[in-house]
């Protein structure tokens, strides 16, 4: 969600920032023309006081001598152009040169100096010029007219170069953009700041969820931080989770106390049965299947109270050898498989991981027991212990008959059984017991294919310390 959450907000606050960037870094090449136009336009006021005077008369005729006042405007507009580079030059209304510097330059025929000459002579100043950016290398053009009786006898013109306009143009938006820069990290880090402060609870809940949907049913989510709806959330959650173990708990009670209830009086029946066996010949048949269905159903009753108490019995991990624990069941049930016609080997080198070694033990016993139970005579059981990564495993693999792969899906299921091996002996509740044995201890156990044939069970259990305890749903 962060991954989603935080480039949105990046761009958002982004486009906010060149929104108001953009029309800021415009504001500033603004700026910096409009000073550079009423500085020419200054410049051109005062060369238009000093040409007033220069002509003979109100209609702009010209002096056949170079008087005083010609020569100390040409001398102004030299020093003018020397001191700041600027081109400058007064014209009469024909366009001819009252005064001008460098006295290169005149006044072009066409462009945009024609064009606020022109302008000029009708008794205004020229608009100002288009905005010029620090890409371009436009030059400014200014032109005032010259007025005497009220009427335009000739036109100041200034040609301004762009450069050092367009340098502070250009530095200026040099300190704009370092400051959106500035803005942007800033922005950057509270969005962090942010999206942490929202989605501090969302990963604790979703953590919180994980240990509950792995068995640890205790863990619940601390109500702290982020925004009130999600507040609500966690304790909403919190409630949840309370009635979810409130109802396991009763159903594991229930199944605790009803095999423990039921066990008493079939135990009774066994023995009013075993006592009817003594008055009936030896030989009968209803006695015989009998005694054996109430012998099953106290396996079943067994095994319900066994499983119940799994599912409510906290792990004892300790830092245990695998491959030693693992050899003493393989041998232990070496004399049963070689009774069965079945020859039961191990592979367990010596491999250290966090286990109850009670629950693991009985786990492999009834893992075991399966794999020799459904393995044919001459066949072979396979015992082996392995690390990999953060995990040990101990891989049994029988010649049995093997599963299909709709039963692989099925096998650990509570009384679940496969239609073919019904009249084998078990209640279907071994590998379930098994299973909730090593959930206990933050372990698993799969199911596979054997090769060429049969099943392979895989039991694994962490390498590294489990914290909290765990309780199996």
């Amino acid at each position: 969600m962060r991954a989603r959450l935080l480039p949105l907000l990046i761009v958002l606050m982004a486009a906010v920032l060149l929104a108001l960037g953009v029309p800021l870094a415009i504001s500033v090449a603004g700026a910096q023309q409009q000073r550079v136009v009423v500085d020419r336009i200054d410049d051109t006021a005062r060369f238009a006081a000093l040409a007033q005077f220069v002509t003979d008369g109100p209609t702009g005729s010209r002096t056949t001598d170079t008087n005083e006042r010609r020569t100390t405007l040409q001398q102004e507009l030299a020093m003018y152009y020397r001191v700041y580079g600027i081109r400058a030059g007064v014209f009469y209304r024909d366009a001819d040169a009252m005064a001008h510097a460098p006295e290169s330059w005149y006044l072009p025929k066409a462009g945009e100096g024609r064009d606020a000459f022109n302008e000029a002579l009708l008794g205004r100043r020229s608009h100002d010029p288009e905005q010029i950016w620090p890409w371009q290398h436009g030059r400014l053009v200014v032109a005032s007219p010259v007025i005497r009786d009220g009427d335009v006898i000739a036109v100041v013109v200034t040609d301004s170069p762009t450069g050092g306009m367009r340098s502070r143009t250009l530095h200026g938006w040099l300190v704009v953009g370092a400051g959106e820069a500035a803005a942007m990290l800033l922005a950057v880090g509270a969005a962090l700041r942010l999206t942490g402060w929202v989605l501090r609870p969302v990963r604790v809940l979703d953590a919180t969820t994980h240990d509950i949907a792995t068995g640890r049913l205790k863990s619940r989510v601390a109500a702290a931080g982020g925004p009130p709806e999600l507040r609500r959330l966690a304790r909403s959650f919190n409630e949840m989770a309370d009635n979810v173990e409130d109802v396991l708990e009763q159903q594991r009670a229930f199944v605790a106390d009803a095999s423990h209830q039921l066990r008493n009086p079939l135990s009774a029946l066994l023995l009013r049965i075993e006592l009817l066996a003594l008055e009936l010949p030896e030989d009968n048949e209803e006695i015989a299947s009998v005694r054996t269905e109430g012998k099953r159903l106290a396996q079943v009753l067994d095994d319900l109270l066994d499983l119940a108490l799994a599912e409510h019995a906290d792990a004892d991990l300790h830092l245990t050898d695998i491959g030693e624990l693992t050899a003493e069941r393989v041998a232990a049930w070496t004399p049963t498989a070689a009774a069965k016609g079945v020859r039961l080997t191990g592979t367990c080198p010596a491999t250290t991981a966090w286990a109850d070694p009670i629950t693991l033990s009985s786990a492999l016993d009834a893992v075991i027991d399966n794999a020799v139970k459904f393995t044919p005579d001459g066949g072979a059981v396979d015992v082996t212990v392995a690390a990999a990564g953060d995990s040990a495993t101990v891989t049994v693999t029988d010649g049995g008959p093997g599963l299909s792969d709709e039963e692989l899906a099925r096998v650990g299921d509570r009384f679940w059984r496969s239609p073919a091996h019904q009249n084998v002996k078990g209640s279907g509740l071994g590998l379930s017991i098994s299973r909730a044995l090593l959930a206990a201890g933050g372990g698993s156990i799969e199911y596979g294919h054997g090769e060429p044939r049969g099943l392979r069970v895989t039991v694994t259990v962490p390498r590294a310390a489990v914290q909290g305890p765990l309780v199996t749903a």
